[in-house]
Parts: structure tokens; C-alpha cells; sequence
């Protein structure tokens, strides 16, 4: 029992997310390439892709743990998904260049998301 704490502690973020910087991130096609997959409740909805499923709703369908492991380890919902490792760099084939050696997002970047997208409970 003395143990339980410790390790609720070294599974929890480290930090809380900040949804307004998330949801920034998020639009930033530039940084996270969010919009170039993904379609939700965003201004210029024909920038926005179809490739990936919309973010509407994506709150009440998933938790933030949940949420945050569709970041990080994507491929472990679905072995042939596109989407990137948002925080991982090992493993990784064919990264581009701005990315070698480093995330996309940083893991306070992830929680920021992380936080952004819990917002979005509306589908």
C-alpha cells in the first residue's frame, strides 16, 4: 500500500495542461500538422483534412490518458495509421529533416493538446 502513491505520481503528467496553448498548437499547421488529417471545430473548414477521424466530440469519447497515448504511440490503436508519434523519436523511418533527433511536440506541448482536446465534448 505505501507503494500505490509513488507510482500514481510517476504516472500522472508531471504538469498540467493549458487548453488555449493546446488549442493554438493544434491549429498550427506549421508546428503539429493537426488540420492536415484532422477536421473539427475550426475556422476555414477546407483547410482541414478527412483523413484522419474529426476531433469533434473527441473529448467525450476519449479520456485524457487515452488521449494522450493516441499522441504518443499511435500505432498501437492502429498498426497502419498515418499519424505520426507526436512524442517519440526512436524508431522512427523516414522524419524529415526539421524533426530528426527531437519530437514534434514536447511532452508539455502533449498536455497541452492533451487538454485542448478534452475540451471539445460537442460533436
Amino acid at each position: 500500500m505505501k507503494y500505490l502513491l509513488p507510482l500514481l505520481l510517476l504516472a500522472a503528467p508531471a504538469w498540467a495542461g493549458d487548453a488555449a496553448r493546446g488549442r493554438r498548437i493544434v491549429e498550427d499547421r506549421a508546428l503539429s500538422a493537426c488540420l492536415l488529417c484532422h477536421a473539427g471545430p475550426f475556422l476555414a473548414p477546407h483547410l482541414q483534412g478527412n483523413i484522419g477521424p474529426p476531433l469533434n466530440g473527441i473529448g467525450a469519447r476519449l479520456g485524457p490518458d487515452e488521449l494522450r497515448l493516441r499522441l504518443t504511440e499511435p500505432a498501437r490503436f492502429n498498426p497502419d495509421t498515418p499519424m505520426p508519434a507526436y512524442g517519440h523519436v526512436d524508431g522512427l523511418h523516414r522524419v524529415g529533416p526539421a524533426w530528426r533527433g527531437r519530437p514534434i511536440l514536447t511532452p508539455a506541448q502533449i498536455e497541452d493538446v492533451v487538454a485542448f482536446l478534452s475540451t471539445l465534448r460537442t460533436p
